[in-house]
């Protein structure tokens, strides 16, 4: 790199600053024009912030000091870049002869020369508040000396955010976050579901979390996260149903909830029958306000599957340690290797150790070492100090228990899905671990029998609290309808099952007339001469309806459903045969399609699909823990940390707040070639 030392260089062509004339010369892409006083100018380098003299006055110092500082290497910043053989974005290389002879005539530049640098503060402070958000950080992350380096090495001007402004920023994106999910959800045809969940912090602060599922517009499932509420006196049998009355009120859904579901295990029974109390006054027209679920499906689950393993324990435990004696061992699993390869055992398994916190991968772990229980038997009588291994008996006993985890591992694991799955897919497996459950409870092997016993009896609990709103649900999947609930109670209680099917007849029947009447503007009633009176215009002293008003209430119920001379959407959907079965059936999308065809079942079909069974989050389904807040997030207010957890889940439905646009970005840098 050659530079021009000719002191004159460029001053005809910079001469004075003059606003109405651009200057030409390539220095100015590295410095900073920097007034002074009326009479004075400088020029800052912009990497390493050294004042050097342009103007003073009428004289003039011109460029060429300039340029020997960003070219010759006097400059630290590019010095760096040279040092390490990169192309630097702050001095692209100057191609000047000494004598100047040979001077091009137009500025050379590299390909991906930075040309300059535009940043958006208020680009900058919404991305990192949105980056707070959803990676958990400190709100004060700004001011760690890491992230300061970091920052000053992209962009050299960079300021330290105050942690007043992280949070005016959260909160902004929180309040505009909401507002768009409340127009949502304001918007839906049909009605919302409700489940809660409860999590304490490390000051034993415990916290509710409300989480709406619907389905929207486009028939699409929604599972957002509404209110995360601290409760002081979870005791209190009002508590809970405190929370959810301020969540329909917060979200203006009042009249407008359909079910709700709760972990038992969380509130008492006097704390549900409140529950049950205010569901009954803000959804009176749907079955009484009845559809209240009280189990969590993934917590029943892993309730079953812990006590399976707590069976044997003793047995479980040579198994971990067998797997441990191999895998913290490079020596020992390459042992273990070679003897699985002369003995051709076929498993494809690799060992694992398991999680003790997660009950899915302890199932992992005895699947794969019971498919290499002959390797283990055979390293045993190889290497003297391995001592652990479990007897052919006990190895016969992890495969029954597998067989029986696998039930539950497979109902649970359709949670563990990103995108929550409709309630027609749950009576399938819930009806196969009942039915398994129930078969090996009678089975002559006493082992089977005594390991089984106990899991279908609390497994019954879960069976008979739901399984009419799994049947309702399958019901509204066309590939199956009545019959596969129909084969599915015969299976399972023999000459009594068609009273359980008419139970699941009646249920549906009863719904889907209440749904009628809601769809129907308020009736009239004929009154003496031709004159007309609305229902709600009941006189002061007629608090009891007479004999003549029940009379008009049955003439206007046998119009609803005989009036139309046809049959109901709801018959007339179950007359019709059954889809053929795919597995990659949509079934949300089949009734957006016939929802012309059906307009009042459909819309009894959107919130019966959109019940939610589970109260956990697809993350923690198999975690046997409790839901605990972190350090971070316990040591936020109660606003703060809703405003974060809420908007952290709903920042994922919207491409736009996760990957930074392209025609907006934080920095913007301008190239040219």
């Amino acid at each position: 790199m050659s530079i021009s030392t000719n002191e004159n260089d460029s001053l005809n062509s910079d001469t004075k600053p003059n606003k109405h004339r651009r200057k030409k010369s390539m220095v100015w892409e590295h410095f900073t024009i920097e007034p002074i006083s009326e009479n004075c100018i400088r020029a800052c380098c912009n990497q390493c912030k050294k004042s050097f003299a342009y103007m003073s006055g009428s004289k003039n110092s011109g460029t060429s000091h300039l340029k020997r500082h960003i070219g010759t290497g006097i400059c630290p910043g590019s010095r760096h870049n040279q040092e390490n053989d990169q192309p630097s974005t702050s001095a692209p290389r100057i191609n000047i002869s000494v004598n100047g002879t040979n001077r091009p005539r137009k500025r050379f530049r590299e390909p991906n020369a930075v040309a300059s640098i535009y940043l958006d503060g208020d680009s900058c402070s919404h991305e990192y508040a949105k980056m707070i958000i959803q990676h958990d950080y400190p709100l004060n992350m700004a001011e760690h000396s890491g992230f300061i380096g970091f920052a000053q090495t992209i962009y050299p001007q960079f300021s330290v955010t105050s942690v007043g402004t992280v949070q005016e920023q959260l909160m902004n994106i929180y309040f505009r976050e909401k507002q768009k999910l409340m127009d949502l959800v304001n918007g839906i045809p049909g009605r919302i579901s409700l489940t809660m969940d409860l999590w304490t912090s490390n000051q034993s602060l415990d916290y509710v979390l409300l989480t709406g599922h619907f389905i929207d517009n486009d028939w699409k499932l929604q599972r957002r996260i509404l209110n995360f509420i601290e409760v002081p006196f979870p005791d209190s049998d009002t508590a809970f149903s405190n929370a959810v009355a301020a969540c329909l009120n917060d979200w203006s859904s009042k009249g407008n909830l359909f079910t709700f579901t709760l972990d038992r295990s969380h509130v008492n029974e006097i704390a549900r029958g409140n529950i049950r109390g205010l569901l009954s006054i803000e959804n009176s027209l749907i079955l009484n306000g009845q559809l209240l679920i009280n189990s969590c499906y993934a917590r029943v689950l892993s309730s079953i599957a812990q006590d399976a393993l707590r069976t044997m324990k003793g047995t479980i435990e040579k198994v971990r340690h067998s797997v441990k004696y191999v895998k913290t061992s490079e020596v020992n699993e390459d042992r273990f290797t070679n003897l699985k390869e002369k003995l051709q055992v076929p498993s494809s398994k690799n060992l694992m150790i398991d999680d003790l916190r997660k009950w899915d991968s302890t199932y992992q772990m005895l699947v794969a070492a019971s498919e290499l229980k002959e390797v283990f038997s055979c390293l045993d009588t190889s290497d003297p100090d391995y001592k652990s291994t479990p007897s052919m008996e006990e190895w016969e006993q992890v495969e029954i228990l597998c067989k029986y985890l696998k039930l539950l591992y497979d109902a649970a694991n359709i949670l563990t899905s990103p995108v929550y799955p409709t309630t027609n897919i749950f009576f399938h497996d819930a009806f196969k671990v009942y039915f398994e459950l129930m078969h090996a409870t009678v089975s002559p092997d006493f082992f089977v029998r005594n390991l089984t016993k106990p899991l279908l009896e609390k497994f019954t609990k879960y069976w008979e609290d739901c399984n009419l709103v799994l049947a309702v649900a399958v019901v509204m999947d066309p590939r199956f309808k009545m019959k596969l609930v129909e084969i599915s109670f015969s299976r399972i209680h023999g000459e009594d099952a068609d009273t359980w099917i008419k139970i699941v007849d009646e249920g549906l029947h009863e719904l889907y007339l209440e749904y009628v009447v809601q769809s129907l503007p308020p009736p009239t009633f004929l009154v003496g001469n031709d004159t007309l009176v609305k229902t709600e215009m009941v006189q002061e002293d007629s608090l009891l309806p007479n004999d003549e008003f029940f009379s008009d209430f049955d003439i206007y119920i046998s119009g609803i459903m005989g009036g139309q001379h046809m049959k109901s959407e709801l018959d007339q959907y179950l007359e019709e045969p059954p889809l053929p079965r795919k597995q990659d059936f949509d079934v949300l999308g089949w009734w957006r399609l016939n929802e012309s065809k059906y307009p009042t079942l459909s819309k009894m079909a959107s919130g019966v699909l959109s019940i939610p069974l589970s109260t956990l989050p697809p993350d923690s389904v198999f975690d046997t823990r409790e839901r605990k807040l972190d350090s971070y997030r316990s040591s936020l207010g109660p606003a703060m940390l809703q405003a974060i957890i809420s908007a952290k889940d709903w920042l994922q439905y919207d491409s736009s707040e996760i990957t930074v646009a392209a025609d907006t970005p934080t920095i913007i840098v301008k190239k040219e070639s």
